[in-house]
């Protein structure tokens, strides 16, 4: 009966903690439509919302979504106030030095965007829109590309996050943007704001600077939370979750 009385606590204890359910803190951005945006209540929503929820079920975990500015997600990751961030990162070497990665969950290329039939090329070269002035979010891999491929010809105007860009291509403050195709084309050309806007050039693929695809990033050494996310990424790959949320938000595939 001694023994019964000293071993209850460690039982109540061992019961009260199975049931209190494991939490993974997810960071996303939410100003990058359709990946991720807030509705009039201010919740998150978009495929990223979706997807990280999808992991967390296949993890069996609690998913808190935390939202956090662009520039703050892998301080955010380095200073452990968030478990991972799901924001259509592009996995490339640089941020390799700075955080893990999982598999890629998303592989889409960079376009130009603006007005109808300001940019006549189908390939766009540095001399061919010398001068013509560039927006981009800032400290992105699209910022990037263009200070090293574009700064010696045009001028090149950064913003906080995708909305204040493509207002400054719609108030006329730059000529053209650059960013993924897939939020340009359902965050920005199919809007209100987006009429009269285009895609322009042909897609840019340069895997020095944007990498092999984007993935979902984690804090240095977190190798078991990768396992466990890249197990859940090929399940819901394999048993359709993935596809049923993408044909929510696309026409096609972006895998």
């Amino acid at each position: 009966m001694k023994s019964l009385r000293l071993l209850l606590p460690v039982l109540l204890l061992a019961i009260f903690s199975t049931a209190q359910a494991e939490e993974v803190r997810i960071a996303i951005e939410g100003k990058y439509p359709p990946f991720s945006d807030v509705d009039a209540k201010g919740n998150l929503k978009g495929f990223d919302i979706d997807i990280s929820l999808a992991l967390c079920k296949e993890m069996k975990v609690e998913c808190k979504l935390v939202k956090v500015d662009w520039d703050d997600l892998i301080p955010a990751l380095q200073e452990k106030k968030v478990d991972a961030a799901v924001a259509m990162m592009s996995i490339t070497e640089e941020r390799k030095k700075q955080v893990d990665f999982t598999d890629r969950y998303a592989n889409t290329p960079a376009f130009f965007f603006a007005k109808n039939k300001r940019v006549p090329y189908v390939f766009i070269t540095p001399k061919r829109i010398a001068k013509m002035k560039i927006g981009v979010q800032a400290d992105t891999t699209y910022d990037r590309y263009l200070t090293a491929k574009y700064s010696a010809t045009s001028p090149i105007t950064r913003y906080k996050n995708a909305d204040e860009m493509y207002e400054g291509l719609s108030r006329n403050e730059v000529d053209m943007v650059m960013d993924d195709v897939v939020a340009g084309y359902y965050g920005f050309l199919q809007t209100p704001k987006g009429q009269g806007f285009e895609l322009v050039g042909s897609s840019v693929v340069d895997p020095k600077f944007f990498g092999e695809g984007q993935g979902i990033a984690l804090r240095k050494g977190n190798t078991a939370l990768k396992s466990r996310l890249n197990t859940a990424l090929a399940a819901i790959l394999e048993n359709g979750v993935y596809q049923e949320i993408q044909r929510k938000y696309f026409i096609f595939n972006i895998y």
